[in-house]
């Protein structure tokens, strides 16, 4: 909003879909997504998604950056056209993310959520083993259950999943 001011053409709009979403219960996780990428039609994408990776890159964790492996897979509910800039810069090839489309604001299938990451893991590995699985939320359970092990994120501490 500080670099493109005419999201605040948005605001009612905006307001609305939490509002149904949160407080009504009303529609999907993916209509209420759908509205809030709304404000991608203000923004030069690409531009903007590398700019902010060039701030919030620090943000990784320290531990993943030591461990991290050639095999790495990234799945993530957060939009593709958002992740596959950090994954360049850090040699990930392996990403499953929603795929949305940034002109239209739309999704090219299923949100990547819950059941629907290990749907699409399969899909692209196959029954391979997933040594180990790091997450900060619960909304990923699925997940956790077809690791062998499985961490969960909190601040700067790793837990075992319970």
């Amino acid at each position: 909003m500080k670099r493109h001011k005419r999201i605040f053409c948005l605001t009612f709009s905006l307001f609305g879909a939490v509002t149904k979403y949160y407080v009504f219960k009303k529609g999907t996780k993916t209509e209420f997504k759908e509205t809030m990428y709304k404000f991608l039609r203000y923004c030069d994408i690409e531009k903007d998604v590398s700019d902010f990776w060039d701030i919030n890159e620090t943000n990784i964790k320290k531990y993943y950056l030591a461990q991290k492996k050639e095999d790495d897979v990234i799945v993530s509910a957060s939009s593709e056209f958002l992740l596959e800039p950090i994954c360049h810069r850090l040699g990930i090839k392996n990403l499953i993310a929603s795929r949305v489309d940034p002109k239209t604001c739309k999704y090219i299938g299923k949100n990547c959520h819950g059941k629907e990451k290990v749907r699409r893991f399969r899909e692209k590995f196959g029954d391979v083993e997933i040594e180990n699985f790091y997450s900060d939320s619960h909304s990923d359970d699925p997940m956790a259950e077809i690791a062998v092990h499985a961490y969960m994120i909190k601040g700067e501490s790793i837990e075992e999943w319970t």
